[in-house]
């Protein structure tokens, strides 16, 4: 990396010539990357708007949180979790996991620089991607430019708040799951969850477990799982069973196996899709519910599944069904969602949700960590993602004219 004016330029801004790959996010994708690309000897830069890596699972994170899958499936390239750990290792431990893992492959991202644009200069067949530093008083601009980058923030970047009549106006309080961090403070209280995936699902139980009244509206159908059938993970075993059973047959058995474990679930109000768990994941890319006590606590009543919400008011909620329930307090646990479409100027590759089209796209743009499919996923982008700058960036070594390109370029400031 070389700052190519050694000066701001005319418009205060400093530029600085990466000589590699510029990777946005220092979460599990971008330190995936990284080290993947730090064992192929690819110098790179890695950029982060908070002062931290992992920045969701340090500061927008329930405590009480765990690896939903088996420890063996969420770790990152080049290094096993410690042996030591539990199959489902802690939100503290998973922490611990990945600044050793940045420390281990030295990765030492820009912290406090949030990507305000990043644009491919068709002139000079370079990326440019300016950013703003969230630590000065004053406004700081940073303009990076290379031949590569790499989308790494993820699917998770930003909290949804959905918009529900009559939010504004409830006396109580209202969190984001982002900003949830433990039931202690609701003991005694009426909270209303919005929202039943596997985070939702768990803040009621967290919630029930501090001697709060938690009820959770379930609006639509979901799959609800065992996270283990037998002692084995439930993921582990469909996994097995896809290497020599077709998915359908393979839901069909989970389904059984689940019905005997778990029981009926629409009594108690929570239908589940007329598609499997596995075929709905790989169509929607919606993520099964993996239980981990919250149904046994709503057989007992301690948890309450209310219907869809149709309004707020003061002190209630009203329900879809027409039932008024009195509440003190309201989580969303209504997911996120990427912030690509924010600073990336590029409409081929990504969507305008925010999600790519695959790994690779034009012009050395590429996407790690949009796949859903978890950390596994992550895993997977980011070695493939590794070996392609690879190749790309030692042919580019060789070529004698790289050199006059870049001054070229240089000259168009």
């Amino acid at each position: 990396m070389c700052n190519l004016s050694g000066q701001n330029n005319f418009f205060g801004r400093r530029c600085v010539w990466v000589n590699g790959p510029v990777i946005v996010g220092a979460g599990p994708s971008g330190l995936a990357v990284s080290a993947c690309l730090r064992e192929q000897d690819v110098p790179f830069v890695v950029i982060e708007r908070s002062d931290c890596i992992a920045s969701l699972w340090q500061k927008r994170t329930y405590n009480r949180l765990k690896l939903h899958l088996p420890k063996k499936f969420c770790q990152l390239p080049r290094l096993p979790f410690p042996e030591e750990y539990p199959e489902y290792p802690t939100k503290k431990q998973f922490i611990a996991y990945l600044e050793n893992y940045a420390q281990k492959f030295d990765i030492k991202p820009h912290f406090n620089e949030c990507v305000q644009s990043a644009k491919y200069d068709e002139a000079c067949q370079l990326w440019r991607v300016v950013t703003v530093s969230t630590t000065e008083s004053t406004r700081s601009e940073t303009e990076y430019i290379c031949q590569m980058l790499v989308v790494a923030t993820g699917e998770n970047a930003e909290g949804v708040v959905p918009e529900i009549d009559g939010l504004q106006d409830f006396s109580g309080e209202v969190v984001h799951a982002k900003d949830y961090k433990s039931g202690e403070n609701y003991t005694g209280k009426k909270v209303l969850v919005v929202g039943c995936g596997n985070s939702g699902m768990e803040l009621s139980l967290d919630l029930s477990n501090h001697n709060a009244k938690p009820s959770i509206v379930v609006r639509s159908s979901v799959h609800i799982l065992p996270r283990e059938i037998m002692g084995k993970s439930t993921f582990d075993l469909a996994m097995i069973l896809m290497k020599w059973l077709p998915l359908w047959l393979v839901d069909k058995l989970l389904l059984i196996l689940t019905w005997f474990i778990l029981g009926n679930t629409h009594k108690y109000g929570i239908k589940r899709p007329s598609i499997g768990p596995l075929e709905l994941k790989n169509r929607n890319g919606k993520t099964p519910v993996l239980d981990i006590g919250t149904l046994q606590k709503i057989r007992s009543g301690d948890i309450t599944v209310v219907p869809g919400v149709k309004r707020f008011k003061r002190n209630s909620v009203e329900l879809v069904d027409g039932e008024t329930v009195d509440i003190d307090s309201v989580v969303l646990a209504t997911g996120y969602r990427s912030n690509v479409a924010f600073w990336l100027q590029e409409s081929e590759f990504f969507a305008k949700n925010g999600f790519p089209n695959g790994w690779k796209g034009k012009n050395g743009l590429y996407a790690s960590g949009f796949t859903r499919r978890g950390l596994a996923g992550v895993s997977a982008d980011a070695i493939k993602i590794s070996q392609d700058i690879a190749q790309v960036w030692k042919q580019d070594l060789n070529n004698k004219n790289r050199r006059l390109i870049m001054r070229r370029c240089i000259s168009t400031f």
